[in-house]
C-alpha cells in the first residue's frame, strides 16, 4: 500500500468522526502515516457531514480535503439519494454502505458495478447496541473490505479511545457490531 484516501458520509450526530480517528489511530499503532480530519462548519446534529482519511506507508504531505477517493464509506443509507456521495471516485474506487440490501442493488443505486459492498449496519447496530449506531459497524466492513488496517487494531484503538467514554457492556456491545459487520459485509 501506497496512500489510501477515504471519505466518510454520514450525519452530525451519528459519529463519523469518531470512526474516522478511530480508525486513524488504529493506523498509527501500526506504523502508519496518517491524515485524518472532518469537514463540517455550524451544522446541527442530523445534518450531512464528510469526514477524510489519508493512510500512507510513506509521510503525507496533501493536507487538503480528498477529492478523489480510493474508498468511499457511507453511515447513512439516506446519503445515497440526496447527493452524490460517489463524486470524484477513482474509476477502481470502492464503495462500502450501510444498506439493507444486496451489492447488486446497492450498485445500481450509485451506478457503479464493481467494488460495491453492501452491509446492514442498521440492523447489525439495533441487534447488538439496541440503537442504530452504525459506525463502530462501518469500521469492521471498512477493514474486512480494504484491509487498511487489522481487525484487531480497531478492536485496540476502539478499547483505548473509547473505554472511558463507554460503559464495559457499552463498549463490549460496539466491539460486537465490529465483528459482525466484519464477517457479514458482503
Amino acid at each position: 500500500m501506497s496512500t489510501i484516501e477515504i471519505r466518510w458520509h454520514g450525519r452530525g450526530g451519528q459519529g463519523v468522526v469518531t470512526a474516522n480517528e478511530i480508525l486513524a489511530g488504529a493506523a498509527l499503532k501500526e506504523g502508519r502515516y496518517i491524515k485524518a480530519f472532518p469537514e463540517f462548519g455550524p451544522e446541527r446534529m442530523g445534518a450531512p457531514i464528510r469526514a477524510f482519511a489519508r493512510i500512507s506507508d510513506e509521510p503525507i504531505n496533501i493536507h487538503s480535503q480528498v477529492y478523489y477517493p480510493d474508498v468511499v464509506l457511507v453511515i447513512d443509507p439516506t446519503l445515497l439519494k440526496v447527493g452524490n456521495v460517489v463524486e470524484g471516485l477513482k474509476e477502481d474506487g470502492t464503495v462500502i454502505a450501510n444498506f439493507p440490501e444486496d451489492n447488486v442493488k446497492l450498485g445500481e443505486v450509485v451506478d457503479r458495478k464493481e467494488k460495491v459492498h453492501a452491509v446492514n449496519a442498521t440492523r447489525i447496530a439495533m441487534e447488538e447496541i439496541g440503537r442504530p449506531l452504525t459506525n463502530t459497524a462501518m469500521l469492521g466492513a471498512l477493514v474486512k473490505v480494504t484491509g487498511v488496517v487489522g481487525i484487531e487494531s480497531i478492536i485496540e484503538e476502539m478499547e483505548s479511545k473509547m473505554s472511558s467514554k463507554l460503559s464495559e457492556e457499552m463498549m463490549a456491545k460496539n466491539l460486537r457490531a465490529i465483528r459482525r459487520a466484519y464477517e457479514e459485509v458482503q
